[in-house]
């Protein structure tokens, strides 16, 4: 899958807000140890680290290399590792793990979390948060479009529409005996965009990227056409003529026993 650093920021501040809003139930007595921002993207969530704990030799840690080129350029002095999520751990006790939009790409991701709390050093913290956005009509009008038009042949064996999370009990289940306590909440956040070309604009930058990647070059246009006109009839304008974007994400911290 080709992520786009570039894409992804043109909504920076609005994709940075749940970063914000995950590090403030970060305690302020972390354990001493290294701070790692996994799937750190182009390094927006990195730099919030940096700030607020300074002197830790924060690290991040993304599979993508046009991200990671935009995350060294943003912060030259913290060091960036291209590696698969799936397959890392740190090499040493860490003081916090911390992943902002990124394990609801990896399969089985509830053991994977399990996992990464042995990485954590007694204290330590895992912060994650997820989109939890698929029954929104953003997500769902991808699936309309992808089976509807010229395109649908590339979908023939199946959308690349991945599984919707658990409940918050499996996280509970699974991270609950290693940690000395687990917080678990939903937010809804609900952005106003300008127009339904706006909100393809936000998804091409992450959850419509799988399908453009499927879709033959010439025919890309055709399926954000219908992508877009599907989306203007999905969500009302409101009084100013702005379209109400609802986006619910999970949050999980888990401090290790």
């Amino acid at each position: 899958m080709a992520w786009s650093a570039a894409q992804y920021l043109k909504f920076e501040d609005e994709r940075t807000r749940p970063a914000r809003d995950l590090l403030a139930q970060v305690p302020d007595d972390l354990v001493a140890g290294t701070v790692y921002d996994l799937g750190c993207g182009p390094g927006n969530s990195t730099e919030l680290l940096v700030r607020r704990f300074p002197g830790r030799g924060v690290r991040g840690v993304d599979s993508a290399a046009d991200m990671l080129r935009a995350a060294r350029e943003r912060l030259p002095g913290v060091d960036f590792v291209e590696c698969d999520l799936a397959r890392w751990n740190p090499p040493e006790p860490a003081a916090l793990l911390f992943a902002n939009a990124v394990f609801q790409w990896l399969p089985d991701h509830v053991a994977l979390l399990a996992r990464l709390m042995d990485g954590l050093r007694p204290g330590g913290v895992l912060a994650v948060q997820m989109p939890d956005n698929l029954n929104e009509p953003s997500h769902l009008m991808m699936e309309e479009s992808a089976l509807a038009g010229n395109w649908r042949g590339a979908f023939s064996e199946g959308t690349p529409r991945r599984k919707t999370l658990p409940a918050p009990a499996a996280y509970f289940d699974a991270l609950g005996p290693k940690a000395a306590r687990v917080d678990v909440w939903l937010t809804a956040y609900n952005h106003p965009m300008a127009d339904a070309g706006a909100i393809v604009e936000w998804v091409k930058g992450t959850g419509l990227r799988p399908y453009l990647d499927r879709i033959p070059a010439e025919e890309r246009d055709g399926f954000a056409a219908d992508y877009e006109r599907r989306l203007a009839a999905a969500y009302p304008p409101m009084a100013d003529g702005r379209l109400l974007l609802r986006f619910p994400r999970l949050f999980i911290v888990a401090v290790k026993a």
